[in-house]
């Protein structure tokens, strides 16, 4: 992974990319134990539109070093991506980067791995782009089966040119679905991006997994590979896209009383879906991590990944708990204050009504993404 003493210390640049909900930040922090158990270093860089990530308290709360760039996606905050490594670099040193684009981004090829292999290749040696898929959004999507639960023509677009880039297509959540559903779903990629590697993977249950991390680390990026792709239909595609960034505070109000925090984040997630469905909203992803004041390394974590899916909790808290700190994220689309007025009322409801806890929100943030404006973009 290094060159010898005199020359640039070079790191390996993995981007692992997909649409919301796919499964990316589970799949990161698998391929980070990964490498970790192979006595490599690895730093991790999440990324997103807002302030407030689930993403960076779970890598924090496995011990991985995190950067989080945040007010932009990596093509549109590329000055902050190099930063970000840098620091990393000077504090730990990895020998591997493991980069979460924003779901919601594509043209990542042009925008952030060429320049970084052109303008900085003595110190990245850039793998080739990973896209995780859900296999149940991938197939709604392409018509590979019927359903009402259906993202806009225009947030379909992103999605289709995601993987139009792809180098490495990974189809994630195996486990969950039939074994002819995802026959069908590997020969319609293979027909439609047929220059894509294909790898079928569990994150959750680590089926398949190393197959997959080989592919990312023994090649490097194909730098012909480019989309064609319509900034302004992009735009519009992520403006449909409500996003929302919250931060509570929650304590018990008697001393001597306790709660369950994995109940907790369990109630919110069902009232949250409860009342976004009324307004027929369709959720591309809804995350919530709780963890006590004061020791962010004790972790709760839920996903809910549609608006028809059950919410998952991927991490539990053993202990009950006096006092806390929810970090909850929605991405949807829906206008940014029906997600508001739904954080707020369910918030009122489970916190407030149903378990009596006092809280606090120190941090709130709701809004559509602005048009993409990468800082570079090369083709050759």
């Amino acid at each position: 992974m290094k060159n010898s003493a005199s020359a640039p210390v070079t790191s390996r640049y993995i981007m692992i990319g997909g649409f919301l909900g796919a499964g990316k930040t589970t799949s990161i922090q698998k391929f980070a134990r990964h490498l970790d158990d192979q006595g490599l270093k690895v730093g991790l860089i999440t990324n997103d539109q807002g302030a407030g990530l689930v993403d960076s308290a779970l890598g924090r709360s496995n011990r991985f070093p995190v950067e989080e760039i945040s007010g932009g996606c990596f093509c549109c905050r590329f000055n902050s991506l190099i930063d970000a490594a840098r620091h990393l670099s000077k504090e730990t040193r990895p020998d591997i980067f493991l980069a979460e684009p924003v779901g919601s981004c594509t043209d990542l090829v042009a925008t952030v791995s060429l320049p970084l292999q052109k303008i900085y290749g003595e110190e990245f040696a850039v793998a080739p782009l990973s896209v995780l898929v859900d296999p149940v959004r991938a197939r709604r999507i392409f018509g590979l089966e019927n359903s009402r639960r259906k993202l806009s023509a225009n947030v379909c677009y992103i999605y289709r040119k995601q993987l139009e880039e792809a180098e490495i297509i990974v189809i994630n959540k195996i486990d969950t679905v039939p074994e002819a559903d995802l026959v069908s779903l590997r020969e319609f990629f293979s027909a439609e991006f047929p220059d894509a590697r294909i790898h079928e993977i569990s994150a959750r249950e680590s089926l398949g997994m190393e197959g997959w991390f080989a592919s990312t680390l023994e090649s490097e990026m194909n730098v012909t590979r480019f989309l064609e792709i319509d900034y302004q239909r992009y735009g519009e595609g992520e403006a449909l896209l409500g996003w929302l960034n919250t931060t509570i505070e929650i304590e018990a109000t008697n001393e001597e009383e306790e709660f369950d925090g994995n109940q907790i984040l369990t109630e919110l997630a069902q009232s949250l879906r409860s009342s976004l469905a009324k307004d027929d909203v369709e959720i591309a992803h809804l995350k919530m991590t709780l963890t006590p004041l004061g020791d962010p390394m004790e972790i709760a974590a839920i996903n809910l990944v549609r608006s028809d899916a059950q919410a998952e909790l991927s991490h539990r808290l053993v202990d009950h708990l006096e006092d806390g700190e929810i970090l909850l994220n929605i991405r949807a689309e829906a206008a940014p204050e029906t997600l508001d007025h739904a954080v707020s009322a369910s918030l009122e409801s489970i916190l407030k009504k149903n378990h009596h806890l006092g809280f606090r929100i120190t941090h709130s943030e709701h809004f559509r993404p602005g048009m993409p404006e990468p800082t570079h973009r090369l083709t050759s």
